[in-house]
């Protein structure tokens, strides 16, 4: 039985197959021709499977998928000492910065413009002021108070930041840029080039966001489940996808305190954490824009929601209220395959 349907944030993998092949279940016994990788990536137990008709070509495709990742982590991640990303964080600027993180952000400017702002790197001085906080013994359960926020907001904008392939440079001291609602999209588009590249036809790629090359097995859409935001294992809708990646975000997945009243998805234009909805999926083009978009729409209502997909192109949205009810914002233009079962 071949594996069609990833669930999404269960775990990376990716099932890939050269023209003319058969896909076999990611997690399954695999074929003689198929290479398989298990380790970890993106912070997450990951699993990848080749198939190809050159051993020698999947071997190398699997150990070329290892390294670009090792090497994106390498500059996004703000979890390593020697990331580039913080390495800007702690001196302020970055001569000479690698290509990629330029290019994350220019795309990031892009949604955040699109976004009036709800999308923004620069909210990373926030999540430090709500997690110092919350990490206070006795801390108010009001949150952080209004002078710390205010202070803090004036840290952030990214239409303030320089950013050119000679030089980055945050905006005021303390700024400091965080690239967890984009970083995993950019990395999945990366995957998807080199698999292309390889000669790669047919795969579904999860780095943390997820994104289809060509169709699944027979002719058939990929099947991506989106889960309950409260029990991950359980799969709520499932999208039917072509050439598409989606992206879920969702205030559930980390809360600063226990009554669950301030979450990780920060508004970077006021310092609140509002809450709007229980999750927002995003259906995209690219796995990058996809992961962006579902994060600044956790911050936005319906109507505006709607407003910024209306003057976007092939972009689309699932949102889930906190009653449990689904509203589907479709694409301005038609796209290849993308429906909700």
């Amino acid at each position: 039985m071949v594996l069609e349907t990833i669930t999404r944030r269960r775990m990376i993998g990716i099932s890939a197959a050269a023209a003319g092949m058969a896909l076999l279940p990611l997690y399954g016994r695999a074929a003689l021709e198929a290479v398989t990788w298990q380790g970890e990536a993106m912070g997450a137990q990951a699993s990848l499977v080749i198939h190809h008709p050159d051993r020698a070509k999947a071997q190398g495709l699997v150990a070329a998928t290892v390294a670009e990742v090792r090497r994106l982590e390498r500059i996004f991640s703000l979890y390593r000492e020697d990331s580039d990303l913080t390495r800007l964080n702690r001196q302020g600027f970055l001569v000479a910065p690698p290509k990629e993180l330029v290019d994350i952000l220019q795309q990031s400017r892009k949604v955040w413009a699109l976004t009036g702002g709800a999308f923004d790197p620069t909210v990373q001085p926030l999540w430090e002021a709500y997690s110092r906080h919350f990490s206070t013994p006795g801390a108010s359960e009001t949150g952080p108070s209004a002078k710390i926020v205010g202070e803090r907001l004036g840290r952030v904008g990214l239409d303030r930041l320089v950013c050119s392939p000679e030089r980055i440079e945050l905006p005021v001291r303390g700024a400091a840029l965080t690239l967890n609602g984009i970083a995993q999209g950019y990395v999945t588009d990366r995957v998807v080039e080199l698999l292309k590249a390889g000669g790669i036809e047919r795969s579904m790629v999860d780095m943390g966001e997820s994104r289809a090359i060509g169709s699944a097995p027979g002719g058939r859409p990929w099947r991506v489940g989106i889960s309950d935001p409260l029990h991950a294992e359980t799969v709520l809708k499932v999208l039917e996808v072509e050439d598409r990646a989606v992206a879920t975000s969702s205030p559930y997945g980390f809360r600063f305190d226990s009554e669950g009243k301030f979450s990780h998805i920060i508004d970077p234009r006021s310092g609140a954490t509002p809450q709007r909805h229980a999750s927002v999926t995003v259906a995209a083009g690219q796995a990058t824009i996809a992961d962006a978009f579902s994060t600044a729409f956790n911050l936005m209502d319906t109507a505006t929601v709607a407003t910024v997909i209306g003057n976007s192109e092939g972009l689309e949205a699932y949102l889930l209220s906190h009653e449990g009810k689904w509203r589907h914002i479709p694409a301005r233009t038609p796209v290849l395959v993308s429906k909700a079962l």
